[in-house]
């Protein structure tokens, strides 16, 4: 595996830390999950759902790491987690600024004893700037960056996005920032600090909108499902369901308007011919397309639709995307064998490498369960 005999010491909880360790680990990086041996990562408390009393929220981003349970505040725990750090190649920790200075695990204090250390340190508004003592939570990051604002109906209230993005990206980012000190570390023998924030990683993400408003001073709006600035692109109603239709490209509109629902004289329109000018005239085309599009069914329209290379699909629950032939065919669903239920169904890794494939995931650690087995290496 890619990154096999590298180790982690995660001291990260909820999600964009574990999320982020969760990758190292599928990498082949072996993981040590420290947790408070009384109630452990927050997220083992979060439920429903649940399968037996154990939580899957934290099943989603902590297969394949070993659970340790040591309490940092008491002399026994601190000096266990200093041993695990001079053996650590990374550090992954979200504490707020200060905390694992106290307990002498900042990264000042670890460079002198584990020069090769990379320490990543997630928090909401980073160690730096006038905010930086404060916590950070996705929901509250969506709505400081932004994001909040081009979310949603245009007439409605701002939405934020159905899972904790935020946290989702900066734990990706975290891997990113790994994975590139890991490469410098090969060069120079030296490890570094990284500081991964929520809220940069979430003003990243407003991306072309936040091109748009440098350039132009254009601040973005919300647009429900359609999109800012290519058209039509967006959700229509069918005779029977719902519809998501991506129009990429000036080619693939003349090709919808021709050969998907025969209305050839609106690839010849002015008004229409061009994305820019769909763009300027969306109020006019996409009630003349919705008209067509609620004449017949969902599946119907999506046979037309890949028939001609245009994309468009149906708008699928978790449980019907779960099940589609698409994942069974990436195998995206994993069935893990558990001690305590037999086996689970997790979700496997995105990643696909040739050479060094990720590793099967094995079920999320119980509380303290390998706590044994790892410290007594170090002992």
């Amino acid at each position: 595996m890619a990154l096999e005999g590298i180790r982690v010491l995660d001291l990260s909880r909820v999600l964009a830390g574990p999320w982020c360790t969760q990758t190292l680990a599928d990498l082949g990086a072996e993981v040590w999950k420290i947790e408070p041996p009384e109630r452990g990562d927050d997220t083992r408390g979060w439920m429903p759902p649940e399968i037996g009393g154990e939580s899957t929220y934290f099943q989603c981003c902590n297969h394949s790491k070993k659970s340790v349970a040591l309490d940092l505040k008491t002399d026994e725990g601190r000096a266990a987690a200093l041993a695990l750090a001079k053996e650590a190649d990374i550090l992954v920790e979200n504490f707020r600024r200060g905390t694992l200075e106290r307990f002498g695990l900042g990264y000042e204090q670890l460079r002198t004893v584990n020069p090769r250390l990379i320490y990543c340190a997630i928090s909401g508004y980073g160690r730096t700037g006038p905010r930086a003592d404060e916590p950070g939570y996705d929901f509250t990051i969506q709505a400081e960056s932004g994001l909040m604002s081009i979310t949603g109906e245009p007439d409605g209230s701002p939405m934020k996005h159905g899972v904790a993005i935020t946290d989702l990206v900066t734990g990706m980012n975290a891997v990113q920032a790994i994975l590139a000190a890991l490469i410098a570390r090969g060069r120079t023998g030296q490890g570094q600090f990284l500081d991964i924030a929520l809220f940069d990683s979430a003003v990243a993400l407003t991306a072309n909108i936040a091109s748009g408003y440098l350039g132009t001073g254009n601040v973005g709006r919300r647009y429900g499902n359609a999109h800012a600035t290519v058209v039509p692109y967006q959700l229509f109603d069918t005779a029977d369901g719902t519809l998501a239709l991506a129009v990429g490209n000036d080619g693939q509109f003349r090709t919808l308007c021709r050969e998907v629902v025969g209305m050839p004289e609106l690839a010849e329109d002015d008004r229409y011919r061009t994305n820019r000018a769909r763009v300027l005239n969306r109020e006019t085309l996409i009630p003349r397309l919705q008209a067509v599009f609620s004449a017949a069914p969902t599946e119907e329209w999506i046979e037309r639709l890949r028939a001609n290379g245009v994309p468009g699909g149906k708008v699928r629950s978790i449980g019907e995307a779960l099940e589609s032939p698409e994942v069974a065919a990436r195998r995206l669903v994993v069935e893990v064998p558990d001690p305590n239920h037999g086996s689970l169904r997790l979700v496997g890794s995105p990643l696909k490498l040739s050479e060094t494939p990720v590793r099967p995931p094995v079920t999320p650690p119980r509380l303290g369960e390998h706590t044994r087995e790892v410290i007594g290496r170090i002992s």
